[in-house]
């Protein structure tokens, strides 16, 4: 390696050492040449100065023809090369504002816009972890309750035997389940369940092992797991003595066959510790959860030359056929086929977002390009003399935009470098502070990929911005004057700011819509009080757990030891908790009022269902309006009381009193219940979705009330929760110490749910802000450079009477000019681009004129006040030293 090091260098040496001596008698011979001819001129009768004048004439510059002759060696770009960049250094060090500011503006832009680049990738346009992702696609039914591809058991069997556009189809169970592992050290794990056909279909193997085969896939087949690489590296210490091993799952054994890999992820972005096989029995699926089967998730691989829209069409008798045949009537018409690739169910309308998020870093690149272009037509202008000497010297103009294209590279490379960096950092903030729910989030990094394409995104742009000034030919009169005016430069550089100045308004008029609708999010009514109040869930195991009755004792006792802690001021069991969170699932149409006709045939309208307990109502601060509220009593009894919220009682009964009216709920098996109370409404939908009518069952003591969906605790104390915690994670585990508990405030979740629209509202913000930053400041060095170059004009005008108001206004007006015409077109190109906001906005409409009113006015006062600051610096300039002015 030294060896080679030092060959290298001294092969270097000699060819520096030989290209000056090529050069020495380069220089010889040209001088041979000229004195010959200088020779000849005298022998002709010239004078010797007349001769050498005429020589030098002919022979067309020495300069120029010692290039000529270097370029005709192997290798000469090099040493031209770094003789540009070492010119270009020099350069940069007599002036080091212009090549900061070039290079801060650069990698502002850059870093920006490969930070978010960094987090759209993985959204937009990388493929997934998949073999031929574009394949893939999602199968199923949607309807208006379950907005995701589901397939039932009792009709997969049918799909898959009859499909013909598919290759192949895969099944995972729709939602992992709690499970424990039971061992030295124990763990409560995440369970899920696929098929043996579901690695094979997403083109994956596993990374330890092997998959499930055919006959464990089977009902009654040996129990084998396949275990996740992060329970392997977390628990077993990657062990490659797991394959073969029994585990104790949930008091059961199972025999690990196979390990995940590492960065394997589930289509449908869920996690999972422990995996199953599905082992459907095909018979017992005809029969199973009401006739129709486990609910499941169903994946397919397209065959070669089959699109989704083909595959959609084929697909159509299969499902009209089950829907005629296995779905209830009255919400056949809510049933839908659903085929759509893998890509758009993983990232869901994280989609529209992303495209609007890189649409607006491009945004800022661009003005940071056409600044930094101004900012080299200033200097192309400023440099004009010293081109044009160096022209007449006998420099060719290719020499002269290579010598500036390197100057706009190095600096393009500067900028990336630089770029970069804070790209590393603008990425860990975005991580810090984006929302949970964004795909491939986590797996967002500067990959070679994203190096790669900040590079020549640099050089590209470095090339056209360093092109501009670089293809201006050097005028003869620059030789004669310091400064020489050309409109066609001047009209470009105004041409850039308005484009600033309009791509600024673009960006500020889509960041206050945005703030607009979060001020609207966060300011509604929410219909109930979440301060002081908080959840309390509880992951009991299934295997000890195993009866609704001893859930229920469970459940009931600690409801009883959490009353009687200190500063309580309720406590309350539930399913779900709103604004957000799991409600039940019913329809307009399966409530049917006593003395009613009954309602149509058909989807109806969605209705939120809750399984509550008594003080559910207190816990959270929702009025009653009418009637009452559940009591102790009711619970012990074995009525059927019924509250409903005041939306739907004015669905269900319109201008009638619903106080002891009798409900038939198609959702449980009583027969009637009984309206007791009306409750206020509350957001049940999330923040932005409109409210829902929403029914609340009472959940009684007895284990029928208790099956389903695991309860959570909701917790009203007069105390902080942070105080609060802590005693009640002591009650819980003096019940069972081995449960595990998660609390979270309601604040927390309310805020998560917002979460989204804050982030989305905060990068466009920022992004507004610094495109309005970099075109002010673009605006006011064009303005700078017009008042300079205008000073001779300026004193003569004064010269002639002009008073500085009137030279205040000259040169405002410029700005001025350029401030309507980039907020006009800004104007109507934000109005032609707002509906892309459409669904991100809150009770905001996208062409609000209040919104384009403050946005223009914000514009054009900052612009107005980066243009009067040069326009007063002008009208304090002396008239006799402005006509002294070169």
């Amino acid at each position: 390696m030294i060896r080679e090091r030092i060959s290298r260098f001294r092969f270097f040496l000699r060819r520096d050492l030989l290209a000056r001596r090529r050069t020495s008698e380069l220089d010889e011979e040209l001088q041979f040449h000229l004195e010959l001819a200088i020779a000849a001129k005298m022998a002709q009768g010239m004078t010797p100065e007349g001769a050498r004048r005429e020589a030098l004439i002919e022979f067309g510059g020495v300069e120029q023809a010692r290039e000529q002759c270097q370029e005709q060696e192997p290798g000469w770009w090099i040493d031209t090369l770094r003789q540009d960049m070492r010119y270009a250094l020099r350069g940069f060090r007599r002036n080091p504002i212009f090549a900061l500011s070039v290079i801060a503006t650069l990698s502002l832009g850059i870093g920006s816009t490969t930070a978010v680049f960094s987090v759209v990738d993985r959204i937009l346009f990388r493929s997934l972890p998949y073999t031929h992702d574009d394949h893939l696609v999602s199968v199923g039914m949607v309807h208006s309750l379950e907005k995701q591809e589901f397939m039932m058991g009792s009709f997969f069997f049918d799909w898959r035997d009859n499909q013909k556009p598919f290759e192949s189809m895969a099944i995972q169970g729709t939602m992992p389940h709690a499970c424990d592992l039971i061992e030295n050290n124990p763990a409560q794990l995440d369970c899920l369940y696929f098929d043996e056909k579901f690695l094979p279909l997403l083109g994956i193997s596993p990374v330890l092992g092997r998959n499930f085969l055919s006959e464990e896939d089977r009902p009654n087949g040996p129990r084998v797991v396949i275990i996740s690489y992060g329970l392997w590296k977390g628990h077993y210490n990657l062990d490659t003595g797991i394959i073969g091993r029994l585990i104790d799952i949930d008091g059961s054994p199972a025999r690990v066959v196979g390990v995940l890999p590492k960065d394997f992820q589930f289509p449908t972005l869920q996690s999972a510790d422990v995996i199953f096989p599905m082992a459907l029995d095909r018979a017992a699926q005809a029969t199973a959860n009401g006739g129709f089967g486990t609910p499941m998730r169903t994946f397919a691989r397209l065959k070669p030359g089959v699109s989704i829209t083909q595959a959609r069409e084929e697909m159509v008798p299969l499902f009209e056929h089950t829907r005629d045949t296995s779905i209830p009537l009255s919400v056949r018409k809510d049933v839908h086929l659903s085929i759509r690739s893998l890509r758009d169910r993983e990232t869901q309308d994280m989609q529209l977002t992303a495209w609007i998020l890189l649409g607006s870093v491009l945004a800022v690149l661009l003005i940071a390009y056409t600044n930094v272009a101004g900012l080299m037509m200033a200097r192309g202008e400023a440099r004009e003399r010293e081109l044009a000497v160096r022209s007449a010297l006998g420099a060719s103009r290719t020499r002269l935009i290579r010598q500036r294209l390197t100057e706009a590279t190095l600096l393009s490379l500067a900028g990336a470098v630089v770029g970069l960096a804070l790209a590393a950092g603008l990425l860990r903030i975005f991580i810090d502070l984006a929302p949970t729910g964004i795909p491939f989030l986590e797996r967002a990094g500067l990959d070679f990929r994203i190096a790669l394409f900040t590079i020549l995104l640099s050089l590209v742009c470095g090339a056209l911005f360093g092109l501009l000034p670089a293809l201006q030919r050097p005028r003869t009169i620059a030789l004669a004057a310091r400064a020489a005016k050309t409109s066609k430069s001047t009209v470009l550089r105004r041409s850039l700011v308005v484009v600033q100045i309009a791509v600024s308004m673009v960006l500020l008029s889509g960041s206050a819509l945005l703030l607009k609708s979060f001020q609207n999010i966060e300011k509604q009514n929410l219909g109930m009080q979440p301060d002081g109040v908080f959840t309390v869930r509880i992951a009991l195991p299934g295997f000890r757990y195993n009866t609704s009755q001893k859930e229920m004792d469970f459940y009931l006792r600690a409801e009883t030891a959490i009353r009687h802690l200190p500063g309580i001021r309720a406590v309350a069991i539930s399913d779900s908790v709103p604004p957000g969170g799991w409600q039940g699932g019913g329809r307009s149409s399966d409530l049917v009022v006593e003395g009613k006709p009954k309602p149509e045939q058909g989807p109806g309208e969605p209705l939120a269902v809750r399984t509550i307990t008594p003080e559910y109502f207190q816990s959270l601060n929702i009025p009653i309006i009418r009637g009452r509220n559940f009591s102790e009593a009711d619970r012990g009894s074995k009525e059927s009381p019924m509250i409903i919220s005041r939306l739907l009682a004015t669905r269900l009964f319109p201008d009638e009193d619903p106080i002891g009216r009798r409900v038939h709920s198609g959702y449980r098996h009583t027969a009637w219940y009984t309206v007791v109370g009306v409750a206020d409404n509350v957001k049940n939908g999330g923040l932005v979705e409109p409210d829902t009518p929403e029914f609340y069952f009472l959940r009684h003591s007895a284990a029928e009330d208790w099956g389903g969906r695991a309860p959570l605790l909701i917790v009203d104390s007069v105390l902080s929760p942070e105080a609060t915690v802590s005693w009640v994670r002591s009650q819980i585990a003096q019940l069972d110490p081995t449960v595990p508990v998660a609390t979270e405030t309601l604040n927390e979740q309310v805020t998560k749910l917002a979460d989204r629209p804050r982030f989305a509202t905060a990068l466009l913000g920022c992004f507004a802000f610094t495109g309005l930053l970099m075109a002010v400041v673009g605006l006011y060095g064009v303005i700078s450079f017009m008042a300079t170059q205008r000073t001779q004009e300026i004193g003569v005008r004064m010269a002639l009477g002009a008073t500085r108001a009137d030279i205040l206004k000259l040169i405002s007006g410029e700005g001025v000019r350029l401030i309507v015409a980039g907020g006009v077109i800004g104007l109507a190109l934000s109005m032609a681009t707002a509906q892309l906001l459409k669904s991100l906005l809150y009770e905001v409409k996208p062409r609000d004129p209040a919104i384009y009113a403050v946005a223009t006015s914000l514009l054009a006062l900052v612009a107005i006040a980066a243009t009067l600051v040069p326009a007063r610096a002008a009208m304090k300039v002396e008239p006799t030293m402005a006509l002294r002015y070169e």
